[in-house]
């Protein structure tokens, strides 16, 4: 049985040994080396969700979001690469027999590796539609922020039929024959190593067998806020990176209480917690610029990659709950 202190142990080697280090360099070729995914495969990382019985570490999810904290802190386009592969594992885990027969070993090996295609989730009119046909179903539509296009070759898509049902399915993240999948890359000013671009789906077929499940939209908006508080690892991170970059202060404190309170919290609390964790990570950036001075803007330095992750953070796996409570944040603020 995995010991998840070793394998927070190790995810610290890494972090101050490959990724922290190479950082600035994955930003200024925009593109994660494969080599940096490869060894967080060797090393079991992809398997950070999965249940051992199929080669997966099956981390208890406070240890796991002390990982994703760990990693982030580094190299957060890294990160944020590898950790699109996680909530794929679970759904597959919970899939039909034979589709989890097929995938769920090699994606808990990091054999197979995961990005989501999720804008059959997002408010408002539906932007990737499915429909259902025999045998199957055909998504026609667009999905923005698809991360690691290029790095993985599973995609996991969240599509909407008309009365509101989600339509889960497992994808191969290749372009499609007779361009019924194209990707755009998007022009980021952060995180541009994540390989993030926007889909097109034109008529494209998804056999019945490739579909992991189906939820009502209600449903899903319903469990959503309890599952938001991993991607709250990855601002902690970057404040906790500021933190050690900066030395003991105020800030070490702020960040304890941040990270207590998005453990503590429960589907009301948790947009809130969320956006605290965000707005530290800003201020934390921009304290470690101006202590670092004039040469925390010049390209080749960390504090300034780390700012525009932080700016990036602001909008990432946000829901209004959490925008509100972030602006809140950032224009209540009083002398």
């Amino acid at each position: 049985m995995p010991d998840d202190s070793a394998l927070i142990h190790r995810a610290r080697e890494l972090a101050s040994q490959v990724l922290a280090p190479a950082a600035m360099g994955v930003e200024a070729t925009h593109r994660v080396p494969p080599e940096q995914l490869d060894l967080l495969a060797a090393e079991g990382f992809y398997g950070l969700a999965g249940p051992r019985e199929a080669g997966g570490l099956d981390v208890p999810f406070p240890e796991a979001c002390q990982i994703i904290e760990i990693l982030a802190g580094a190299c957060l386009s890294t990160t944020f690469v590898w950790m699109q592969h996680h909530g794929v594992v679970r759904a597959v885990a919970g899939a039909p027999a034979a589709l989890r027969q097929e995938l769920l070993g090699p994606l808990c090996r990091g054999e197979r590796r995961a990005g989501v295609a999720l804008a059959g989730l997002l408010p408002g009119p539906p932007r990737l539609r499915a429909r259902l046909t025999e045998g199957g179903y055909v998504l026609d539509g667009t999905s923005p922020w698809v991360t690691g296009w290029g790095l993985i070759d599973t995609l996991h898509v969240a599509a909407r039929q008309e009365d509101d049902t989600i339509v889960w399915a497992v994808l191969d993240a290749r372009p499609a024959a007779g361009s019924s999948l194209t990707a755009e890359p998007l022009p980021l000013v952060a995180v541009m190593a994540s390989s993030t671009v926007q889909l097109t789906f034109t008529a494209h077929p998804v056999p019945q067998g490739r579909v992991t499940g189906t939820l009502p939209l209600d449903q899903w908006r319903s469990r959503d806020a309890a599952g938001l508080r991993a991607n709250g690892s990855l601002a902690l991170g970057l404040a906790a990176r500021c933190c050690e970059l900066i030395g003991p202060g105020p800030l070490d404190e702020q960040l304890a209480h941040c990270r207590a309170a998005l453990d503590t919290a429960g589907p009301d609390s948790m947009p809130g917690a969320r956006a605290a964790a965000c707005e530290l990570a800003l201020r934390a950036t921009a304290a470690l610029v101006v202590i670092q001075g004039s040469s925390a803007i010049l390209a080749d330095h960390d504090a300034q990659r780390l700012a525009r992750e932080a700016l990036f953070l602001l909008v990432f796996g946000s829901r209004p709950p959490i925008k509100e409570s972030l602006a809140g944040l950032l224009t209540n603020h009083t002398r």
